[in-house]
C-alpha cells in the first residue's frame, strides 16, 4: 500500500520512510564536524583549561620575567614594551601549536589504528567531506585556544587597540595554514615517529627564528630570508599589527601568503589522502 504523498516525501525528506535523498554537501561535512564534535566532548575541560593555562605561564615567566629586564636594559624592542611585542607573537605560536597537534598524531591514528577515515568513507562521504569537516574542527580548536590567549594577554595589558579582535580570525587562518599541508604530511607518512621531524626541524626552529622573541632583522640574512617564507612570521606579523593598532598595507601581503599555504596545502592534503584511502 502506497504512503500517502506530501510535499516532504516528495522532496525525499530523510526522518520519513521510503526513498531519501542524498545528503548534500553541507550535510555531510556538519556530519564529519559532528562525529569530532562528539569526540572532543569528552575531552575539552582539560584542554580549555590547558588554554588558558599555558598563556599565563609563559606571560609571567617571558612577558613579565624576562620583559623586565629587556625593559631595563633596551627599553623594550623597537620602542616597544617587550611584553607588547611578544605576546602577539605568541598568539600565532598557539595557533601553530594546536594545528600541529590536532594534525599529526590524531590524523594518523583515524588511518591506521582505529581506521575511522576508511570506515567513514563506506557511507556516502567523499575524501573531500573528510577533509572539509575535520578541518572545521581543527579550525575551532585554534580559534578556541587563540581567543583564550588573546583574553589572558588581554588582562596582562599586552595589547594597545581592539583591532586586537581580529587576531581571533587570524589565529584561525594560521592554524589552517599548518593543519591542512600538514593532513598531507600525515597521510603520506610511513610511520608515527615521522612527527618528530615536525616537531625538532619544523615547530621548534620556526618558534625561535620568526620573529616571535626578536625582530627577524637581527638574524643573519639567510636566515631572515627563510623566515619570510614560512606562514609562522607571517601570522606573527599580522598578529603584532593588530595587537598594536598599526595595521598596514603590507598586511595584505602577509594574509595572501598565509591564504596560499592553505590553498597549496589542500592541494597536498587531498591528492595524499586520496591516494591512502582510495588508491
Amino acid at each position: 500500500m502506497a504512503l500517502p504523498s506530501s510535499p516532504a516525501r516528495e522532496a525525499g525528506a530523510r526522518h520519513l520512510p521510503g526513498a531519501r535523498r542524498p545528503l548534500r554537501p553541507m550535510e555531510r561535512i556538519r556530519a564529519v564536524a559532528g562525529y569530532f564534535l562528539v569526540v572532543y566532548r569528552r575531552t575539552w575541560q582539560g584542554s580549555l583549561f590547558s588554554r588558558f593555562a599555558s598563556p599565563v605561564l609563559f606571560l609571567l615567566a617571558m612577558g613579565l620575567g624576562l620583559g623586565s629586564l629587556v625593559d631595563g636594559a633596551s627599553g623594550g624592542v623597537d620602542g616597544v614594551p617587550y611584553l607588547a611585542f611578544v605576546a602577539p607573537g605568541m598568539v600565532a605560536v598557539q595557533a601553530m601549536m594546536v594545528a600541529v597537534s590536532e594534525s599529526t598524531y590524531p590524523v594518523y591514528g583515524l588511518f591506521t589504528w582505529n581506521r575511522m577515515y576508511h570506515s567513514m568513507l563506506a557511507t556516502p562521504l567523499t575524501v573531500s567531506d573528510l577533509l572539509l569537516g575535520h578541518l572545521v574542527v581543527v579550525a575551532v580548536q585554534g580559534g578556541i585556544a587563540t581567543a583564550a590567549f588573546v583574553l589572558v594577554a588581554a588582562l596582562f595589558g599586552s595589547f594597545s587597540s581592539w583591532w586586537v579582535l581580529l587576531a581571533v580570525p587570524i589565529g584561525v587562518l594560521v592554524t589552517l595554514a599548518f593543519a591542512v599541508p600538514l593532513f598531507g604530511f600525515t597521510a603520506r607518512a610511513k610511520g608515527d615517529s615521522s612527527f618528530n621531524v615536525v616537531y625538532r626541524l619544523v615547530v621548534t626552529p620556526l618558534m625561535l627564528f620568526s620573529g616571535v622573541f626578536f625582530p627577524v632583522d637581527r638574524l643573519p640574512i639567510a636566515l631572515e630570508a627563510l623566515a619570510w617564507i614560512t606562514p609562522l612570521w607571517h601570522g606573527v606579523e599580522l598578529t603584532r599589527s593588530v595587537g598594536q593598532g598599526s595595521v598596514a598595507a603590507v598586511d595584505l601581503v602577509h594574509l595572501t601568503v598565509l591564504l596560499l599555504f592553505l590553498g597549496l596545502g589542500w592541494v597536498y592534503a587531498h591528492s595524499g589522502m586520496t591516494r591512502r584511502l582510495v588508491s
